[in-house]
């Protein structure tokens, strides 16, 4: 699968940076289908006309415009975070699957990035189930005001624990996103019809596109019954909008497939699938633009409209090692200018 290659002139604090920018952009952008997917989830809209656009056009209708962007603010700020967790993470894993002489299979490398991202949502998980909260409530008779009013009420009305209510799920859904991540990667080549070095930029992108549509359709019922299990509370109005009642992760499994049959393990999988082209356009456009700035303010390019390179520069430098090296410079030249005597 393609993924961002790590590129040795961004600094470490300036690829957080541009990854933060570009995923906060994309889900800003994309936030209604996320919305609509969720609504659709927990339940909240059955009953009711079907589909992405019935249920953000409800919304509109019912709460206004502002309200299709419920839970973004808390789903961008926990980018950064979630961002710097899952790199580290994913450093230790990658350690500990390589072999004798420093090598790491793919599946290994695969395994290595699903362990990394379910560290890292499970660490800020809380902020998960507080996007859910407050995509499932109504703006106009709010049960919480804010990302930190909703953390304190559910912790001081629910207890701790609440707060980690569905994570289980995280865990579970790990397994058939790694084993889509691989039935994918192994097959590009068949799909391309050539060798994975050779891909174009256009076939990077929709090797991305297609490995996040198989692997979350495969993980989509894991998901479901977290964000049921997420947005379930007896202190919330129609006890958090659930369509189905259960005590548990494998009762609200059965629950769902006795009430609504096995394809209601995937309801809301369409407008999930509808936002996974513009999220990952806007993320790539984005990361690439913000990158050629850092590479234009770190001197290795002219410009940062394009990639075009700054003459002399030598690429395989390091950011702090081109700063001494052009301090080093100036510092010579400043030198060979004193009058003597």
């Amino acid at each position: 699968m393609a993924t961002w290659r790590r590129d040795g002139r961004l600094t470490g604090s300036q690829r957080l940076l541009c990854a933060g920018l570009a995923g906060a952009l994309s889900l800003s952008l994309t936030a209604p289908l996320e919305l609509a997917t969720v609504l659709a989830q927990v339940g909240v809209v059955r009953g009711r006309a079907r589909g992405p656009w019935a249920a953000g056009l409800r919304v509109w209708r019912t709460e206004g415009p502002r309200a299709l962007w419920k839970g973004n603010a808390v789903a961008c700020l926990r980018l950064f975070p979630c961002s710097a967790v899952q790199l580290a993470a994913y450093r230790k894993f990658v350690v500990l699957f390589m072999d004798d002489l420093g090598h790491i299979s793919q599946w290994s490398s695969i395994m290595a990035g699903s362990l990394a991202g379910m560290v890292s949502t499970i660490v800020t998980y809380p902020t998960d189930l507080i996007k859910t909260r407050l995509i499932v409530q109504n703006m106009l008779e709010p049960s919480y005001r804010g990302i930190l009013h909703a953390f304190s009420t559910i912790y001081q009305q629910e207890g701790f624990l609440a707060l980690y209510r569905g994570v289980s799920l995280t865990v579970l859904g790990a397994l058939p996103f790694s084993a889509g991540s691989l039935l994918v990667y192994m097959n590009l080549e068949k799909i391309w019809n050539g060798p994975r070095d050779r891909f174009s930029l256009f076939q990077n992108f929709a090797n991305v596109c297609l490995a996040a549509a198989v692997t979350q359709t495969l993980s989509f019922p894991f998901d479901t019954v977290k964000r049921k299990m997420q947005a379930q509370s007896p202190y919330l109005p129609h006890g958090g909008g659930v369509d189905v009642h259960f005590s548990g992760a494998m009762d609200c499994f059965r629950q769902i497939v006795k009430a609504q049959g096995v394809l209601g393990l995937w309801n809301g999988l369409a407008a999930n699938l509808l936002k996974i082209v513009p999220y990952f356009g806007v993320m790539f456009g984005t990361f690439e633009f913000c990158k050629r700035i850092c590479l234009y303010q770190n001197g290795y390019i002219m410009s940062p409209l394009s990639y075009k390179l700054t003459p002399g520069v030598d690429q395989s430098l390091k950011p702090q090692e081109l700063r001494e090296l052009n301090k080093f410079f100036k510092t010579g030249q400043l030198k060979s200018k004193k009058p003597t005597l």
